[in-house]
């Protein structure tokens, strides 16, 4: 049995640049969406301070906290179905905190 180092490397390589962009994707992306949710509701307080509407906070803040879940849970997923490889995980830890 003979070790390839070649294409062991390569993978290796290959699986460290993908994690990076798709955690620095990953991470842009979300700042982008939070930022437009926050836009969101702020707006509708906005409008509920001027009389416009009239919103039931209670049902706003449990809303936000089962989409949260939701977007838990598939992030769990995602997890579990990206190829497990140390170079992609630490390639999309570095693009994460990088992005």
């Amino acid at each position: 049995m003979q070790f390839d180092l070649s294409g062991m490397a390569g993978d290796i390589g290959v699986g460290g640049v993908t994690g990076f962009i798709i955690g620095y994707a990953l991470k842009k992306f979300m700042k982008l969406v939070v930022t437009i949710i926050g836009a969101y509701v702020l707006s509708l307080f906005w409008l509920q301070q001027k009389g416009v509407i009239t919103i039931n906070t209670d049902k706003l803040f449990n809303l936000t906290g089962d989409v949260t879940q939701q977007v838990i849970s598939l992030g769990e997923k995602a997890i579990g179905i990206l190829p497990g490889t140390g170079a992609f995980v630490a390639g999309f830890y570095l693009g994460f905190h990088k992005g």
